[in-house]
């Protein structure tokens, strides 16, 4: 292999001077340095080990940023990131994380689009050719040459990729629609249409059954998708092709990691191993790769309690027939374990990469009388937000929604869960609950898919802020031991469907401030009531001695209403009361009790001081959560600080 050949590597102009031979050397650097940046830092690394070849040669034959690449899902672009002047960020350990690990033009102009949720290159591409022909048409040229969407790794299955395919044909003109297959979603691939895909590959691209040409798109197919010859050759044939065309590609995910013991031909072996190691071929595991510092200690709160939740749905099924667990894709994100799949069997439906389709299918569910569970990340949930109106809420239907990874989070910029508390207390009909420990989760889980006549019902996951408050009580133990060792309680209600965790808690009674937490900011907010009560005898910020304060702490187990009763209680007494929430605060859940305190005809409430702690409404990408907590004033200092400022 030649070495250093990425130090060399500036532009994809580089590429296009490289001969065939470079070009094997190339790939092979690359695979080596891909392996060896998952070990150090860790990332989505077998979906692009899988394209190596194919990222080469579309930067061989094609002349990015004038022919428009859109990667879809955009994890698999680190590739094209070292293609086109990033390659220090994995090649040199001090730059690690000064990319982002999706397409970002900040970062570049050979990224069209920012994108990290999936299925809509296609319709993307379209856009950019429209725009295109039309401008070529109007004045004979454009700043836009091929667009070419790469799509795969399960993106396929989202509806958006359908609805650009249909819109594809019709439209006409130049556009190329490269679909990597490489036979995996995150987890396994679920749907009809993978078994046209299998058809096709098993028939070197010939078979009747072709959903492409179905839509009218012309079509080519590449069986040796990680051979780089062949792939020049392909797509130098369609570079300037004057109609749409979708390149077939066969590709091997994780090619480089070691191959599964015993079975070297497809890797399947270690999928059915609950924490396989990944490697090449057909194998969940080689989705997300940790790096080799991170221990194999505690999973953090979305693995835990989503075993917490699934073990006590588990114990269910044998009774209850219309009890199912449905997860777009994303499974063993979520605590849904392999072992958990296997054993529920009909009971678990994983609907692919199609949150969309997963909302309605639990609302058709939960119409003929079964009790869906739908589970999936708080920003995944954002793609359904019509059919939590329409087909959930709108019919009332008893589906329940288990929210991973809400709140506020060093995640990128694609997949912040800060927005989910603005989002989901806005539906009419829709109970939202925010547990604020496990036990309190199952209690909730248990009332939500259990018989009362209620519509869909939220539950907002707890999060590494309750996790931690658990783990130093000594609470959290195994997740399955626990679950199966804790009886349901949930606590009556005066009228058949009327949610038992409506009102707020008070956890510790005191007088002038009350300081509310909702779900995971429970903790906060004991801390900060802890503080005032006596631990702190000087504010800096006030420069003078200060005065206990016995607050009064209050958790809030649910966001879709105000629990008024308590609100004006609280106003005989309490000259301030605060808010603590992990999501954005404009439009949030702080800024009704605000109003609720602002609008009041009692004089009391009229004079409450209402002090809301939340985030702004904004994009964050990868800024640690301690970090983002000091800029949004979640913090026990900015706390207490504010509060003696208004006492």
């Amino acid at each position: 292999m030649t070495a250093g050949m990425l130090n060399s590597i500036h532009s994809p102009a580089d590429v296009h001077a490289l001969s065939s031979s470079q070009l094997v050397d190339l790939c092979a650097e690359i695979r080596t340095t891909l392996l060896e940046y998952g070990r150090k830092h860790g990332g989505h690394i077998g979906s692009n080990l899988g394209v190596v070849e194919l990222t080469v040669a579309l930067h061989h034959v094609f002349d990015s940023p004038h022919d428009r690449f859109i990667f879809d899902v955009s994890h698999q672009s680190y590739v094209h990131k070292m293609l086109t002047g990033r390659a220090a960020a994995y090649t040199d350990p001090e730059r690690f994380g000064s990319v982002t690990g999706f397409t970002n033009p900040c970062e570049s102009e050979h990224d069209s689009f920012v994108l990290g949720h999936t299925g809509t290159s296609i319709s993307l591409a379209c856009g950019l050719a429209k725009a295109r022909d039309m401008q070529v048409s109007a004045s004979g040229r454009s700043g836009i040459g091929n667009v070419i969407a790469v799509i795969g790794d399960g993106a396929l299955s989202s509806a958006i990729a359908f609805e650009g395919l249909n819109n594809a044909a019709e439209q006409g003109g130049n556009l190329i629609i490269i679909v990597n297959d490489n036979e995996m979603s995150i987890a396994e691939d679920f749907g009809g249409m993978y078994g046209s895909l299998s058809a096709l590959r098993q028939s070197g691209g010939t078979a009747a059954s072709n959903p492409f040409r179905a839509f009218g798109l012309d079509y080519r197919y590449v069986e040796q998708g990680n051979d780089v010859h062949a792939l020049v050759e392909t797509l130098r044939e369609v570079r300037d092709i004057d109609h749409p065309i979708v390149v077939h590609v066969h590709t091997v995910k994780g090619l480089g990691f070691d191959e599964a013991p015993g079975d070297a031909e497809n890797g399947s072996d270690g999928c059915n191993q609950t924490n396989a190691e990944p490697h090449a071929g057909q194998c969940e595991a080689n989705h997300w790769r940790n790096p080799d510092s991170v221990s194999d200690g505690m999973p953090d709160a979305r693995k835990y309690y989503g075993a917490m939740a699934m073990a006590s749905l588990e114990s269910r099924f044998a009774n209850e027939p219309g009890l199912v667990v449905i997860s777009p894709a994303t499974p063993g994100s979520n605590g849904i374990t392999r072992d958990f799949r296997e054993r529920a069997g009909s009971h678990y439906v994983d609907t692919g990469i199609a949150e969309e389709h997963a909302a309605a299918f639990a609302a058709g569910i939960a119409k003929a009388g079964g009790r869906p569970v739908l589970a999936t990340s708080a920003t995944f949930f954002q793609r359904t937000f019509d059919q939590l109106q329409q087909e959930l809420s709108l019919n009332r239907v008893p589906a329940t929604l288990l929210i991973f990874g809400a709140g506020i989070s060093g995640t990128d910029n694609t997949h912040s869960g800060a927005f989910d508390i603005a989002m989901f207390a806005n539906v009419p009909n829709l109970t939202c609950l925010a547990p604020t420990s496990g036990e309190q989760m199952l209690d909730m889980l248990a009332w939500a898919t259990g018989p009362s006549e209620h519509g869909a019902v939220a539950i907002r996951m707890p999060g590494e802020q309750i996790l931690e408050l658990e783990r130093a009580a000594d609470v959290a133990f195994d997740p399955i031991e626990r679950a199966e060792g804790h009886e349901p309680f949930v606590p009556a209600v005066d009228r058949a469907g009327d949610c038992p965790f409506k009102r707020y808690q008070i956890l510790r009674p005191g007088r002038d401030v009350a300081v509310l937490g909702l779900g995971n900011t429970v903790a906060l907010a004991s801390h900060v009531v802890d503080r005032l009560s006596g631990g702190d005898t000087d504010d800096d910020s006030i420069g003078m001695p200060v005065p206990p304060v016995t607050a009064t702490l209050i958790a809030a187990p649910q966001y879709s209403s105000l629990d008024e009763e308590m609100l004006s209680m609280l106003a005989d007494g309490h000259r301030i009361v605060v808010t603590l929430e992990d999501g954005q605060l404009e439009g949030g859940w702080g800024e009704k009790i605000t109003a609720f305190y602002a609008n009041s005809r009692d004089a009391k409430a009229n004079a409450v001081h209402v002090l809301n702690f939340g985030a702004i409404k904004e994009f964050t990408d990868r800024v640690p959560r301690e970090r983002l907590n000091e800029r949004y004033g979640l913090t026990a200092d900015q706390v207490i600080s504010r509060i003696r400022m208004a006492y």
